[in-house]
């Protein structure tokens, strides 16, 4: 149920990349680059709206903030099916990201309400790792509807969708925040809240690291179908390409699912930053030296999808170990801060786009690079050790 939650963002993302021509024509947008803000409007109406959620579900209980949340989704997901041109269509998708924002507020929320430490860390990965089959399988979905409906139609799929969960979750999710851990809305709590997030070194330190990270993943989102149609001539492969490098973060979540409470969230991050950065600056030369090799391209981003799937439910585990009492105001901040960061980073990668891999392997190199600088503050200098240690674990 939780990974379903998630998944309808990333529907909301990837079933819309097939379409981006078609969009281009239909609506008349005469720069190629700007039909990119369909993702990254999402994407800030995310970030936006993260901020309301947490603290109305440490008030109200999760469900009961949830379940409206979800019926904005369909509101909006229908509306954007109506919208008469490019910038009410921006509009509506702002909107729908606004409402959308409740997801992953509240799975991490939720989470967080019955586990903690690297327990949380296993579980955040478990439902990652569901739903990345969603990013897998979403741009073949958005071809498949394409074939038979126009470009608008695929919004209406997202509304029934989000409509269905809706009723299971009305049926089936109990409430999980605790009634001693509710806390009243009120301006002076709330900043307080904040600002013990804001206050934890490492904590801040983790999420804009995260929200780092991210920004290169949403650049590559955003120029991913010019990405495939014009620097490698290869239009109708990209949902199997999609679906190769998608792959990768699905993996990547199994096996953290799988090791991190015996080695760690910490060690398996760090690690995996190491890695990310290697990757990087290898598609980065490789743009150079081989810049028509798509297999190439496939094999590294592939590589670095998997990076990134280490990446987000672990640094998201660490961020929010110390606020298990404000756990919805703790993971909406947090949450805000992230998504925006990643958004504002994304449309600046994926703007840079100019028919070859270059733009998008430099963000990556330049994300990861920051991204490790950021972990090295939050952790003094130090990495791979676990709380309460001061030494490296032992390899």
């Amino acid at each position: 149920m939780m990974a379903s939650l998630m998944a309808l963002n990333a529907l909301a993302i990837d079933t819309m990349l097939p379409a981006f021509p078609l969009m281009q024509d239909s609506l008349g947008i005469t720069n190629a680059n700007d039909v990119q803000f369909i993702i990254s409007v999402f994407l800030g109406g995310m970030g936006v709206g993260s901020i309301f959620y947490g603290p109305l579900s440490d008030r109200f209980g999760r469900r009961a903030v949830m379940l409206p949340a979800i019926t904005g989704y369909v509101v909006f997901s229908l509306a954007c099916g109506v919208a008469p041109s490019f910038e009410i269509l921006l509009a509506m998708r702002f909107l729908q990201g606004l409402s959308g924002a409740a997801m992953g507020v509240l799975v991490a929320a939720v989470i967080r309400d019955r586990f903690e430490g690297d327990k949380m860390a296993r579980h955040m990965s478990m439902i990652y790792m569901t739903f990345m089959v969603v990013p897998i399988i979403a741009p073949l979905i958005g071809s498949l509807l394409l074939t038979i409906v126009d470009w608008q139609w695929i919004f209406n799929f997202f509304a029934f969708l989000a409509l269905v969960l809706a009723l299971w979750i009305w049926r089936r999710l109990p409430e999980t925040l605790d009634p001693a851990n509710k806390q009243p809305i009120q301006p002076r709590a709330i900043i307080r809240n904040w600002g013990q997030v804001l206050q934890n070194r490492m904590a801040i330190g983790y999420v804009v690291a995260s929200g780092v990270a991210q920004g290169a993943l949403y650049g590559y989102l955003n120029a991913s179908e010019q990405l495939f149609s014009k620097s490698f001539g290869a239009r109708d492969f990209f949902p199997i390409g999609f679906a190769i490098i998608a792959v990768g973060i699905a993996c990547a979540n199994f096996t953290n699912s799988r090791i991190v409470e015996r080695f760690g969230a910490r060690r398996v991050s760090h690690g995996a930053i190491l890695l990310f950065i290697t990757l990087a600056v290898m598609q980065l030369l490789a743009s150079i030296w081989v810049p028509m090799s798509l297999p190439i391209f496939l094999a590294l981003l592939t590589g670095n999808m998997a990076m990134i799937g280490f990446l987000g439910s672990n640094f998201s585990a660490i961020a929010m170990q110390p606020f298990g009492t404000i756990a919805g105001s703790a993971s909406s901040f947090q949450q805000t801060l992230r998504t925006l960061l990643a958004a504002g980073l994304g449309a600046a990668i994926g703007a840079q786009f100019d028919g070859t891999v270059t733009p998008i392997a430099a963000g990556f190199a330049l994300c990861g690079a920051a991204s490790l600088c950021l972990v090295l503050v939050s952790e003094r200098g130090r990495l791979f050790t676990r709380p309460g240690t001061t030494k490296p674990v032992p390899m």
